[in-house]
């Protein structure tokens, strides 16, 4: 681990700088005893077997803690991490570089609205840990949700455990105007918690032409009932 400098200055952030990126990694896994049982309850929460290989977007991955557990939690997971440092993803790709072909990274800012194409997906589920707060202003925060919704698939879910300082109430409700049938928080301390948004909808349009269309065409197809996954705890 880095030796930590004694005149190191946290803010402003500077996510370019290799210097300060160290030494804000160097202090902050300090506190994974207080974050890592956080990051795990929230990836709990998410309803898919631990077996499957299901697909995960990292919003500002940082160097990858959150990816970590979740390749705890589900080991056959592919990942994309998504950051705005490039210093940031090089460290994670060093921490995580037995994943190999499971992982990806891509350099990007959230408040490019061309971000959501270069990820990628569409993913089973959308994480991300102390970083969507960076962002500032609620209206970008917001636009974000909105964001990370389109880019799930039917069914999907959105983690997310974060700095909230004027309280969860205005989130938790953005999450839902983004389009996410339910939205709650499962555990918050002073201005930290975890949201747990999901699942997404199909989109209501082709599915209501789909069932006018078998009404007039034809006998409605049987289908199986859906099969509840099990959660990803172990």
């Amino acid at each position: 681990m880095p030796s930590r400098r004694a005149n190191f200055r946290i803010f402003p952030h500077d996510w370019h700088s290799t210097a300060y990126v160290s030494e804000w990694i160097a202090r902050d896994v300090t506190r994974d005893d207080e974050r890592r049982p956080e990051i795990q309850r929230m990836l709990a929460a998410a309803p898919f077997a631990r077996d499957l290989p299901i697909y995960v977007l990292d919003v500002g991955a940082g160097y990858g803690v959150v990816t970590e557990e979740v390749f705890k939690a589900a080991p056959k997971a592919h990942v994309v991490l998504q950051d705005y440092s490039q210093t940031m993803l090089d460290r994670a790709r060093e921490r995580l570089r037995r994943r190999g072909k499971h992982l990806r990274t891509v350099l990007c800012d959230l408040t490019d609205p061309s971000w959501t194409k270069k990820v990628g997906g569409p993913f089973d589920l959308a994480v991300s840990a102390i970083a969507l707060h960076n962002l500032g202003d609620r209206t970008k925060i917001f636009s974000c949700y909105r964001a990370i919704y389109s880019l799930l698939k039917p069914g999907g879910y959105f983690l997310d455990y974060d700095r909230f300082p004027g309280g969860v109430a205005r989130h938790l409700a953005a999450l839902r105007d983004a389009g996410f049938t339910r939205a709650e928080c499962i555990s918050e301390n002073p201005s930290i918690a975890v949201l747990v948004a999901g699942p997404k909808t199909a989109d209501p349009l082709p599915a209501a032409k789909a069932k006018l269309t078998a009404r007039v065409d034809s006998p409605p197809a049987h289908r199986n009932s859906p099969i509840r996954k099990p959660s990803l705890r172990s």
